[in-house]
């Protein structure tokens, strides 16, 4: 018996996309309803048949559901919340996909009738890319989803959005929300800020051309574009509503690269290899971790080069 049978979609994006798709291969019995504040994503969303109805607002696409999953980005979760609260259903659980957790809680706390369970989420899972067409249903096969439940959540509404996670194939881990907020800015926020930072660099360069940078981008940038490739709105909202974790890591990060900078300013080598075999030592325990491939060139494909015959 699945854990819920009808579940409503706010936000139709690259997560929502995937959640319907996910729920579709994992679930197909249970009912899928959804609204995106696009027309055009509405639009793609029925051609794609992802969903079994496309409401016309947030309100009726939650109707009668038990699970009500908020796929949009964080500055738009209490004008939804507000949005959605006459239409909840006694007995549904509210969640999300955001990633910061604690504004979440913040924006939604006013917009939780009784009787209705607010449970926060956090699948640790994405790409670059964007957009209805850009899900895929494996997209949170092996990743981690952290609920954040607040203190007064009950307990079996936690265990049944566990349950929910673990049968789309994610590994279910409970934490407290500030403390989510803290190791996510350091494991994702922080590395997205230094690669919009890269990026806009090589652009303003005087002395480069934007077109000598594409043309000669070592992997290591490439891996840099593809990150600054992300949802703009996204991560502009991830920064301004986890500010304060993502500062405090900034700070921690910026004494960090000062210390490197001197190490390369009096030649001591000593001291960049330490740093650079511990780094290793990290990599490797993500592979480990089985968070991502150990496969060469992070698992890119590459065709096969041409044989040449020879003296041609």
């Amino acid at each position: 018996m699945t854990p819920f049978a009808r579940i409503a979609i706010i936000g139709l994006g690259l997560i929502g996309s995937s959640l319907a798709r996910a729920v579709r291969a994992r679930m197909p019995g249970v009912a899928l309803t959804g609204f995106d504040r696009d027309g055009a994503v509405c639009e793609t969303v029925r051609r794609l048949s992802l969903l079994d109805s496309v409401a016309g607002s947030p309100a009726a696409a939650v109707a009668g559901a038990d699970l009500v999953v908020l796929a949009v980005p964080l500055g738009a979760m209490r004008a939804v919340g507000e949005a959605i609260r006459p239409a909840l259903a006694e007995g549904a659980i509210l969640s999300d996909v955001g990633s910061s957790k604690q504004a979440v809680i913040d924006a939604l706390a006013d917009c939780v009738p009784p009787g209705v369970q607010l449970v926060p989420a956090h699948p640790v899972a994405g790409t670059e890319q964007s957009g209805p067409e850009a899900g895929f249903a494996s997209l949170f096969m092996g990743r981690w989803c952290i609920l954040t439940p607040p203190p007064a959540a009950d307990p079996a509404a936690v265990a049944r959005l566990a349950d929910f996670w673990t049968r789309l194939g994610s590994r279910v881990e409970t934490m407290d929300a500030r403390h989510h907020d803290l190791v996510l800015a350091i494991t994702s926020h922080l590395p997205h800020l230094i690669a919009y930072s890269i990026v806009g660099t090589a652009s303003d360069l005087e002395d480069v051309t934007k077109a000598e940078v594409i043309k000669y981008s070592a992997g290591g940038f490439r891996d840099f574009t593809r990150i600054a490739a992300s949802d703009p709105t996204m991560w502009r909202d991830v920064f301004l509503m986890n500010r304060d974790a993502v500062l405090e890591m900034l700070a921690r990060f910026s004494e960090d690269l000062a210390a490197l900078q001197r190490a390369i300013r009096w030649g001591d080598g000593e001291a960049l290899f330490r740093r650079f075999e511990a780094s290793r030592a990290i990599r490797r325990a993500i592979v480990d971790a089985g968070q991502d491939t150990g496969a060469a060139d992070f698992g890119r494909s590459h065709p096969e080069t041409p044989a040449t015959t020879p003296g041609a």
